[in-house]
C-alpha cells in the first residue's frame, strides 16, 4: 500500500484564492498547540505575535524596516521560481550586495558627495547580481544543481563578511570591536518621515520593485517567456526561447534585488557593516515568495505578515519567554502549510496497492485443484 499524488483535471478557483488564508489559519492553530505544549498561554502568545506590534506608531515603522528586505528579496526570487530556477542563496547575495555597496563609505570615507548613496545602491545591485550569476553560470555551463551551489555560496559570503569586519575593514577607532567605521551622512539612506519614525526609503524601493516586476511578469513578452519556460521548457524551446539565457537573467534579477536589499539594510537600518547583518532575511523571503503565490503584489502583503512575525517573535521572546528556535519553527510552519494547501489543491491523494501485494492476494484467491 502506498500513497500517490494524482493531478486534478480541474482546480478550484475559490480554494486557489483562499489557499494562503487557509494556510495562515492552520498555522495559527498549529502554533497555538505548540505554545500550549511548551506551557505558554496560546492566546497571550499570539497576541504578542500579531497584535501588540501594531499598537504603536513606532512599531509600524519597525514593521516597514523588517518588511523592506523581505519584499525586495522575495520579488526577485519570484522571477527565479516562476522560471523553474531554484535560487536558495539569496542570503549570500544579500550579504555580498551589502559588502560591495559599502566599499565607498568604508574604504573612501573622505569621498563625500550627494551621489555617493546612489552609487552605493547601484554597486550593491551589481554585487548581488554578480554573486547570484555564479550558480546560474554553473547550471548553464556544467548542468550543476543550482539549489546546492546557491546554498553553499551563502556560507562563503557570510565568512567573507566576517573576515572583512574582523580584519582589513575593522574600524581603527572602534575599540577593537568587529565592525567597520560608521557611514558618513552622505552614505545613509534617509528616513521617509524623519519626524515620526525610523522607516527608511528601502521600503519605498521594495514597493516600486514589486510594482515594476508585477508589470513585467503580467504585461510584457519577457514575463510571458518566464512563465512559459517555467511551466514547459519544451514548449518554450519551440517558441524560440532560450532556457540558458533565462536562467542567467532570472538569477541576475534575483541577485540584484537581494543586493539592493542588503545595501539598503546596511545604509538605512544599521549604518555600518557587522559580522551579522541579517536575521535570515534571504531564507525567510522564500516563505514570503510562496505565501504571496509568486505574485509581486501578493508578496507585498506576505512580506508585511512575515515582518510582523519577526516583530511579534521578538516581543514574545521578551514578554512570554519563547526561545528563538520556537520563533523560527513558527515561521517554518507557514511555509509548510502554504505548500501543503497548494499541493492538495492541485493534486488528490490516492491509495494504491503495490503490485507484489496485488499478486499475492490474487494467488491466495485461486482455489487449489
Amino acid at each position: 500500500m502506498r500513497l500517490e499524488l494524482v493531478k486534478r483535471p480541474q482546480q478550484s478557483r475559490a480554494f486557489s484564492a483562499l489557499s494562503p488564508f487557509i494556510a495562515f489559519g492552520l498555522t495559527i492553530i498549529a502554533g497555538a498547540i505548540l505554545f500550549a505544549a511548551l506551557g505558554k498561554n496560546p492566546a497571550t502568545t499570539l497576541y504578542y505575535y500579531f497584535v501588540e506590534p501594531l499598537m504603536e506608531v513606532w512599531s509600524l515603522h519597525e514593521l516597514a524596516i523588517k518588511a523592506a528586505p523581505l519584499i525586495l528579496i522575495a520579488v526577485g526570487l519570484s522571477v527565479c521560481f516562476l522560471s523553474n530556477n531554484w535560487n536558495i542563496g539569496a542570503e549570500g547575495q544579500f550579504v555580498i550586495g551589502a559588502v560591495v555597496g559599502s566599499v565607498l563609505p568604508v574604504m573612501f570615507p573622505d569621498f563625500q558627495f550627494w551621489f555617493v548613496l546612489p552609487l552605493m545602491l547601484i554597486m550593491g545591485m551589481i554585487g548581488g547580481a554578480a554573486y547570484a550569476s555564479i550558480p546560474g553560470i554553473l547550471k548553464v555551463r556544467f548542468n550543476t544543481n543550482e539549489i546546492l551551489t546557491s546554498l553553499m555560496l551563502v556560507y562563503v559570503a557570510q565568512l567573507f563578511l566576517d573576515w572583512l569586519v574582523r580584519g582589513p575593514w575593522r574600524n581603527p577607532a572602534g575599540m577593537n570591536f568587529p565592525e567597520t567605521r560608521t557611514f558618513h551622512s552622505y552614505a545613509i539612506l534617509p528616513e521617509i518621515l524623519p519626524a515620526s519614525g525610523r522607516a527608511h526609503w528601502g521600503f519605498v524601493f521594495a514597493i516600486i520593485a514589486a510594482i515594476v516586476l508585477w508589470f513585467v511578469l503580467s504585461k510584457t513578452l519577457k514575463g510571458f517567456e518566464i512563465k512559459v519556460l517555467g511551466q514547459s521548457p519544451r514548449a518554450g524551446r519551440f517558441a524560440g526561447f532560450s532556457a540558458g539565457k533565462m536562467t542567467l537573467f532570472a538569477f541576475a534579477v534575483s541577485g540584484a534585488m537581494a543586493g539592493l536589499a542588503g545595501i539598503s539594510e546596511v545604509s538605512g537600518a544599521i549604518g555600518q557593516l557587522r559580522p551579522a547583518i541579517s536575521p535570515g532575511y534571504g531564507f525567510t523571503a522564500i516563505i514570503v515568495a510562496f505565501l504571496g503565490r509568486l505574485n509581486p503584489l501578493g508578496i507585498v502583503a506576505a512580506g508585511l505578515v512575515l515582518a510582523l512575525t519577526y516583530l511579534g517573535g521578538e516581543a514574545a521572546q521578551i514578554s512570554v519567554g519563547l526561545s528563538d528556535k520556537v520563533v523560527r519553527a513558527f515561521q517554518g510552519m507557514i511555509l509548510f502549510f502554504v505548500l501543503a494547501c497548494d499541493t492538495l489543491i492541485h493534486y488528490q491523494i490516492r491509495f494504491v496497492k503495490s503490485k507484489a501485494a496485488t499478486a499475492s492476494l490474487a494467488a491466495a484467491q485461486v482455489p487449489n485443484v
